[in-house]
């Protein structure tokens, strides 16, 4: 079906889907993980509240973006290359990276990042074409 709507569907709606749904899990992901940290670090009352209410908007934020990125840019490349194939997937995990590395504000990790995001996409663009 994904196959289907990839040409007919422009790339911003795709973007904005898969960002609604991954931002949606990282929001869950903030949401379980978020008490655990504030009891972790001793908080309790009104600042565990915002602890864990901090915790949901950033995980969710943070699985948010970096999925819009990678399916506005993978849909963007692969369209453009009128291809659909492992290099696409590459491509778009390097990006989704850099941005994930971006705040860090260092080279080594941004490198480091882009390479491993990059790569596990294209490896699992690939496992999908066999």
């Amino acid at each position: 079906m994904e196959e289907e709507l990839n040409g007919v569907v422009p790339c911003s709606s795709l973007a904005v889907e898969s960002t609604i749904r991954v931002g949606t899990a990282g929001a869950l992901w903030g949401l379980c993980m978020g008490p655990y940290n504030s009891r972790k670090n001793g908080l309790s009352g009104v600042g565990h509240a915002a602890f864990v209410a901090k915790s949901v908007g950033k995980y969710g934020f943070q699985c948010g973006l970096v999925a819009g990125t990678f399916t506005l840019t993978h849909c963007g490349i692969q369209r453009y290359r009128r291809k659909n194939d492992w290099l696409n997937g590459l491509i778009a995990g390097a990006v989704a990276g850099a941005v994930i590395a971006t705040r860090t504000r260092s080279w080594s990790q941004v490198v480091g990042m882009t390479a491993l995001v990059s790569a596990f996409s294209a490896a699992a663009e690939y496992s999908r074409s066999l």
